[in-house]
């Protein structure tokens, strides 16, 4: 089998398990939105924001430079995953302490759900992180199909403890229901790691391992890149934990006040929809990159200039599934929110400004981000972390200046706009720092081409949905989507953006 075929088959099979998961996540978004409200939401989801911003003093880049490191070696891999399973189980209790004690310690959360959510939702950060942990190995060995077996079963896990919490436990107590539907992802994210983990078992024994040279080499090695993933969260959870502080919380306003002004958790609820919907497609790019990831290293490794024409395909691929995806969002950005939350978050009803008008920018964010992750991972390869390091501060100072001017005066529509441009400007410049490094030249003629392809689509779609217009928002979507995919691929081929020699690749042994 070819290189391009394993990377795109195991690309392809946890992105198969994200639309799955995706599909189970919607379900959640659904129950959780329409149950505990804007303003119940928009708490819920600064819980995780705000814990997202320590959960990666655990993450620190090591799941990354793990990879790296057993790719260069397998035998070592025992070994490896030992030690970076102490480092990151020391890393996580001290991150989660951490935020506890921080939660606790915000003014601002004082009267609020947050604190004590923060200290339920802990269990389940730290279920992830170890969950990742051992995934490094079904990463190396491109077997990422039993990692996305236990996450479909893990959210399985959670959907139905949500579902119950909310209809039968506790259908008219929400605050109850919330401390509950925060322990329901603590329990989807166990079963999660114990069954990554007995998969896990076929290829290497699990085991903690205390070689703390290793560690510190570990942590050295990583340190550069995980102070650029910190700042990288930063900016892009930065938007969240800001509206929640620049902005008077509902409970301290009359009823219905916050239809006619800002408050934070009901602007972090409506953008949080949004937010949800780009979290669960910037994944794809993260999967791909991972795939790539060992094989880039290889090739660097034996000094093969094949790595120069991986960059090409790598890019051609993020950009031909980024800009499709940014299309048809961009117009159905309506009917999308309704299906995933409620009504009520919908431009025009509660709110002049709704989840879609928020869905409708990141979606340029949502672009950028494909497209950074590439440039992000090769300047990783390169071991040039620093620099890496460097264009995530200015990303990170950009945001907070930008939303600290906007969110007071446009809410969530100023944070979707500063997110926008922070990812456009990180963008140029880890483009330009991986180029000088690895002297490699990015073809455009694909980019043209996918852009061209996009158009014709969302021109269908556009008088698709014009047409439908008052059709049920269900049906819109069940029609439109595999009639833009149908239009999308059949100008791709006939532009050649898909050509013979991609397709001859996959088949290539």
């Amino acid at each position: 089998m070819s290189i391009a075929r394993k990377i795109l088959e195991n690309t392809f099979i946890q992105v198969v398990g994200k639309l799955i998961t995706a599909g189970l996540s919607i379900i959640v978004l659904k129950i959780i939105s329409g149950y505990l409200g804007t303003a119940g939401y928009g708490d819920y989801t600064t819980v995780y924001q705000f814990l997202a911003l320590f959960g990666i003093i655990a993450d620190f880049g090591i799941y990354t430079i793990t990879i790296k490191e057993m790719s260069k070696d397998q035998s070592q891999i025992p070994r490896i995953l030992g030690n970076v399973l102490g480092l990151r189980s020391a890393l996580a209790v001290f991150a989660m302490i951490l935020a506890v004690i921080a939660a606790f310690l915000m003014p601002a959360y004082g009267d609020t759900l947050i604190p004590l959510g923060v200290v339920v939702a802990t269990f389940a950060t730290f279920f992830t992180l170890l969950n990742g942990t051992v995934s490094t190995v079904l990463q190396v060995h491109l077997k990422m199909q039993y990692a996305t077996i236990s996450l479909v079963i893990g959210k399985i896990a959670s959907v139905a403890y949500m579902a119950w919490v909310a209809f039968f436990l506790y259908p008219d107590n929400a605050v109850l229901g919330f401390y509950h539907l925060l322990w329901a992802g603590v329990i989807g994210n166990l079963i999660m790691f114990v069954v990554t983990a007995y998969y896990t078992r076929r290829y290497t024994k699990i085991t903690y391992c205390f070689d703390y040279d290793f560690w510190r080499k570990i942590f050295l090695t990583s340190l550069p890149y995980g102070v650029a993933l910190v700042l990288n969260t930063l900016y892009f959870r930065l938007d969240v934990i800001l509206m929640t502080l620049l902005l008077p919380h509902s409970t301290t306003l009359g009823e219905g006040e916050c239809a006619q002004r800002l408050c934070g958790d009901t602007e972090v609820g409506l953008y949080g929809v949004a937010q949800r919907m780009l979290e669960m497609l910037v994944i794809i790019p993260v999967y791909f990159m991972n795939s790539v990831l060992p094989i880039m290293t290889r090739y660097l490794e034996e000094k093969n200039q094949k790595i120069k024409q991986l960059v090409q395909y790598s890019f051609d691929f993020l950009i031909a599934s980024g800009v499709p995806i940014l299309v048809g969002g961009f117009i159905l950005a309506v009917p999308f929110i309704h299906f995933i939350s409620d009504v009520t978050y919908l431009s025009g009803n509660t709110f002049t400004y709704g989840s879609d008008v928020a869905i409708k920018i990141l979606m340029f964010a949502m672009l950028f981000s494909f497209v950074n992750s590439l440039f992000g991972f090769t300047l990783v390869v390169l071991n040039q972390q620093i620099k890496l390091m460097y264009i995530n501060a200015g990303g990170v100072l950009f945001n907070l200046i930008g939303n600290l001017l906007v969110i007071p005066h446009w809410g969530f529509r100023g944070a979707a706009l500063t997110s926008v441009f922070s990812e456009f400007l990180i963008l140029i410049f880890t483009y330009w720092m991986a180029q000088k490094v690895l002297q490699f030249h990015i073809s455009l003629i694909t980019l043209l081409k996918t852009v061209f392809s996009a158009t014709m689509m969302g021109l269908f779609i556009f008088i698709g949905f014009m047409w439908m217009k008052n059709v049920w928002f269900v049906w819109q979507l069940a029609i439109l989507i595999p009639l833009g995919g149908v239009v999308y691929m059949f100008f791709m081929l006939k532009t050649k953006a898909v050509t013979s020699e991609m397709l001859a690749l996959l088949k290539k042994k």
